[in-house]
Parts: structure tokens; sequence; C-alpha cells
């Protein structure tokens, strides 16, 4: 469980390159790619997307996590949230509780996900983490950490702060479905990489 999240994703044209320069600069892998589905709850009003907060259920491989993430807090550069995760023995019986509670699943988005972590990190360190994210509207990474330290791994990276992307995946799908006119659904992929 974490008290606060601090991270900012940023647009990959070259997952390839990407993984290379991370290996060049000292990063691991330290969770290999995986597929991940992504259910997002609310009730009926939609009081938790008015309130700029969000409930997931994660489902990955026979994992499953719940999360709770509050409202953003003030900041320029990084999405800063108070976030509270916890795993469950059983994801859809969890989902029935939900169900039960009133909430609704309002959203649901796919990814596959890489982490890295300095080479030398240890788990419980206070640095940061790079996750790789391959979705149906393209390839991000999330630089997860200290301010400082995102801004030193962006920067190695070759991104600048004007990179930044603090959008939840829902945002930006639903733009990209405005961009090119299409009505949006599921951020889902057609069929499975």
């Amino acid at each position: 469980m974490r008290v606060h999240e601090t991270e900012i994703k940023l647009r990959v044209s070259d997952s390839k390159s990407l993984v290379r320069k991370l290996a060049t600069l000292g990063f691991t892998l330290t969770e290999p790619r995986h597929f991940e589905r992504n259910l997002l709850f609310d009730f009926p009003d939609l009081r938790l997307r008015d309130a700029r907060s969000v409930l997931r259920l994660r489902f990955e491989g026979s994992r499953c996590l719940v999360t709770f993430k509050g409202a953003p807090l003030q900041s320029r550069s990084y999405k800063v949230r108070r976030e509270t995760e916890t795993e469950v023995e059983d994801g859809r019986r969890f989902q029935a509780v939900l169900e039960a509670l009133g909430l609704r699943e309002v959203f649901r988005y796919e990814k596959y996900r890489t982490t890295y972590a300095p080479r030398l990190q240890r788990k419980s360190s206070s640095q940061g983490q790079v996750m790789l994210d391959e979705t149906p509207i393209g390839n991000f990474i999330e630089l997860e950490g200290p301010k400082r330290w995102i801004d030193a791994a962006a920067r190695r990276l070759g991104f600048r702060r004007g990179d930044y992307v603090t959008d939840i995946y829902v945002r930006l799908y639903y733009a990209k479905c405005e961009a090119e006119g299409r009505r949006p659904g599921n951020m889902v992929f057609r069929h499975r990489k």
C-alpha cells in the first residue's frame, strides 16, 4: 500500500529503442511483460468521476488488485494522488460485492505492462520505477517515484518536462476517439497481441 503516488506518462514511438536505452542506463527488468484487464467502477450518479477519484479492479494473470485513487493533488507537472491498493483473493467475487453495493463497471481498459527499475535499487528503496505500457491507443512509459527522480529519469531517456502527460488512460482514450471522430466504448484490444 502506498500513501501517495507521483507519476507521469510519456508517449513512446519506438518501444524497442526505449528498452535498449533503459538497459544502457542501468535499468533492469523487475516484472516481465504481462496482460492486464482493468475495470473502473462508479455509482450510477458517477460521484467518483465527479470527485476525480477512481475505483479500479485489475486482473493480471491469477492476481487481482483493488485500487482506490483519490482526486489528484494540485501539481503543475505531475499526477499526485492518494492511493490505497490491496490484492484480493477472488476478483470475480469482489466484483459481485461492488455491484451489490450499487457500483457498476463504467469503463474497461487493457494493456500489456513491463516494469523496470534502476539496477541497484532494492524493493524497499524510495527510488522510482519505469513501466512500459502497450495500449490500444499507443505505447507509453509511466515514471513513478519522487519528483526529482522522475525528472532525472525523463531527462536521461531524452524527454523534457513539456512531454509529460498527467491524464489517466480513460481521458486519453476519449480524446483520441474524439480526434478521430469515433464513438468511444472501452479501450480494449480487438485481438490480443
